[in-house]
């Protein structure tokens, strides 16, 4: 079967307006039929199909968020702080002793400590507060419609049917997000169906409505990413004065004792642990902000969600629900920069030979790196924090 993209779309424009859409009804509805006939093919039953899908609607909706995020890129200091409130840590202290015995079941069983467990739930729906409302089914499709990423979304709205076809939730139950991520652990339809556990015995995997089976999927999924037992996420440290900071990310693992060698400490000035374990060091706002070794469970966090900064408040919430402290270095505000202004640091770095890679307007790690190169190139700490001083003498900010 040729693709829903080419066969819908070879001859459409999309337009650059994120609010202008190149799928109407008529063609949503044509993209359905093809979308059936997939299921078919799949080996999904004919009532699942039809149950399923002959409801389904286009939502523009969802169209506009999948086209315009993020239209701003957000500093770890705005992410950390709205994330890791004081708020979320209360109710997620209390949400860990009212579910110690479960917790501590699921602790013997995958090895995952229960703070954390409660920060991923904490994370991603508030626990259990908001777990999206809208159709999974009509996001699943739309995006598989709309084109642009359409062979992962229909391959994703036949996970989804699978799941309504084992019983697990009916199709008119099954809400989420705008990009058809589901329940209290916000799985996408393909890890539901390889990680999702009916722990409380009830006939169905629902993390919809189980705490039980929430929190069980997401220690299975944790165990299935490699999380290491009896190793921590990371922890805070401070950095001696005049540190090199090209020695940060995941490219200059170390040992724990070669990173104390280098005079990295704890933050109250006591030596680093002795273990044998390597690390990663993460500035996620410069060299005035806080500083974190990251360990191997840093990187089974990013395997949930690619992003530092998430892992961090993954990890510094867990800690805040487990009694720790805050934050003996408060993250460092940075200027808010749209996508726009992104590329157009990303194409000054690679017109000056420091290779950001694709000019795409994301701030990732190659983007930072780059913006490293060019700060040690101009007699700056090269922190690779996109701070209003670097900023402004690159030429992206006045």
């Amino acid at each position: 079967m040729p693709s829903i993209r080419a066969a819908l779309f070879a001859s459409a424009t999309l337009l650059a307006s994120p609010a202008s859409y190149a799928l109407d009804n008529a063609e949503f509805e044509q993209c359905m039929a093809q979308l059936r006939a997939q299921a078919d093919e799949a080996g999904i039953p004919a009532q699942v199909i039809s149950r399923s899908l002959n409801t389904v609607k286009l939502n523009e909706r969802v169209i506009e968020l999948d086209r315009s995020q993020p239209e701003f890129t957000s500093s770890f200091s705005d992410y950390y702080t709205r994330r890791v409130s004081e708020t979320r840590i209360e109710t997620g202290r209390k949400k860990y002793r009212e579910q110690q015995p479960l917790l501590q079941a699921l602790t013997r069983e995958y090895g995952i400590p229960g703070h954390y467990l409660v920060a991923f739930w904490g994370l991603e729906t508030n626990y259990g507060g908001f777990l999206g409302s809208i159709p999974v089914l009509d996001a699943l499709s739309t995006l598989a419609c709309e084109g642009r990423r359409g062979d992962y979304f229909s391959g994703e709205l036949m996970n989804a049917l699978r799941i309504i076809q084992s019983g697990d939730v009916e199709a008119s139950q099954m809400e989420g997000s705008w990009a058809g991520a589901m329940g209290q652990t916000q799985f996408m339809p393909a890890i539901f169906l390889k990680y999702a556990i009916d722990h409380d015995g009830d006939g169905r995997r629902n993390l919809w409505e189980s705490e039980d089976d929430a929190l069980a999927s997401a220690a299975n999924f944790l165990q299935g990413l490699g999380w290491q037992r009896e190793q921590r996420w990371g922890r805070e440290v401070t950095l001696p004065d005049n540190f090199d900071f090209q020695l940060t990310g995941f490219a200059h693992q170390r040992s724990l004792s070669d990173w104390a060698k280098l005079g990295v400490r704890m933050p109250d000035g006591q030596p680093l642990p002795q273990a044998d374990m390597e690390a990663a060091l993460v500035v996620p706002s410069g060299h005035n902000g806080p500083a974190f070794l990251a360990y191997q469970n840093f990187r089974v966090i990013m395997g949930w969600n690619r992003s530092e900064s998430y892992a961090i408040a993954v990890g510094r919430l867990a800690d805040r629900i487990a009694g720790g402290g805050a934050l003996h270095q408060a993250p460092v505000p940075a200027p808010r920069l749209n996508r726009e202004q992104v590329t157009k640091l990303q194409k000054t770095l690679n017109e000056q030979g420091h290779d950001a890679g694709a000019e795409d307007g994301l701030l990732g790690p190659g983007t930072r790196q780059a913006l490293a190169r060019y700060q040690q190139a101009n007699g700056m700490v090269a922190d690779g924090f996109p701070d209003q001083e670097v900023l402004t003498h690159i030429g992206v900010l006045p």
